[in-house]
């Protein structure tokens, strides 16, 4: 990371950032070009590991490069505002990058997925397992082997 001084150190401050994101973007290895996608996510938190869920479709192209390369990244940002300062203008944000392995998952690991993408939008009395939709949806998880922070607060 160039700017040290911007780096997220603590564990748990970058845990905070993803807990305040509304939307990772992941990043998978395209045919010809690097393909990112939004998403809807979800997270568990043991230790010092970060296992995010995410959902999708049976078919598409998402599911489709993941079946050629599980390999992944993901970024997510909170925006906070650009503002002039004494060296021009700046955008203060905070950020969050990790990378793992992309993998679906099955029996009850997938309502736990479900279960933590509806906790964090803040659903947390929903019961996924009651959904008309449950059964059409694929259901993955990806466990950070790395993860990194970065802010420009004031």
């Amino acid at each position: 990371m160039l700017r040290k001084d911007r780096e997220i150190t603590d564990f748990k401050a970058i845990v905070d950032v993803l807990e305040r994101c509304d939307t990772l973007r992941l990043g998978l290895f395209g045919s010809d070009y690097p393909y990112v996608v939004p998403l809807s996510f979800g997270m568990c938190v043991e230790g010092n590991k970060v296992t995010l869920y995410f959902h999708g479709g049976p078919r598409g192209y998402k599911t489709e490069l993941l079946a050629k390369n599980p390999q992944a990244c993901v970024e997510g940002d909170i925006f906070l505002k650009v503002e002039p300062t004494e060296h021009g203008i700046t955008t203060r944000y905070e950020s969050v990058i990790g990378f793992g392995k992309v993998e679906p998952v099955t029996g009850e690991e997938i309502i736990t997925g479900l279960q933590s993408i509806v906790d964090h939008y803040g659903f947390s009395t929903y019961q996924v397992k009651n959904c008309q939709g449950f059964p059409a949806v694929r259901v993955y998880k990806m466990v950070l082997t790395q993860i990194t922070g970065k802010h420009n607060l004031k």
